[in-house]
């Protein structure tokens, strides 16, 4: 089974986002953060927070990639676990019992989307505002077409 975690190439999540994600979180869309909001909402961190922040699951933080990788069983029940108090807690979800099933909704969407790409395949969300609410769009960098250069940091070792 596969999901997808955190990573970052350099600082500038540090810098584009109110809350970042930790490094090596797992992470989904977490487009439902957005389903209510408007044009007016889309200002500053907020708006590079919408149009292209994975959601962690440890910070509930924002990167702007992610990796595919295999996800254990019990790492997978502890998210929906996770995920299901996150709503209880930010949301409003009544009970945990409720809040269990949209929380597997989002990790098994997750799931889907990573299941048939190659370990390190680079994941980037783009979104927009819609009539009808949120659009959201993926591209996928398979580990083979990232050029490592444009990632690099270059420095001094001593």
């Amino acid at each position: 089974m596969k999901l997808a975690r955190t990573i970052r190439f350099d600082d500038s999540d540090l810098n584009v986002f109110d809350n970042t994600a930790e490094l090596d979180e797992w992470a989904l869309s977490g487009a439902f953060e957005f389903s209510n909001w408007t044009e007016a909402d889309l200002t500053g961190k907020a708006r590079q927070a919408f149009a292209n922040g994975w959601l962690g699951l440890e910070s509930f933080g924002r990167s702007t990639f992610v990796a595919v990788t295999v996800i254990s069983e019990r790492e997978y029940d502890d998210l929906i676990d996770r995920l299901s108090a996150h709503f209880v807690q930010r949301y409003g979800a009544p009970s945990l019992e409720v809040a269990r099933g949209p929380a597997i909704e989002e990790i098994e969407h997750m799931r889907q989307m990573c299941e048939d790409h190659a370990d390190n395949t680079l994941l980037i969300v783009e979104r927009t505002l819609v009539e009808s609410g949120v659009k959201e769009s993926f591209r996928v960098l398979k580990p083979q077409d990232a050029d490592l250069a444009q990632f690099a940091v270059h420095g001094d070792m001593e």
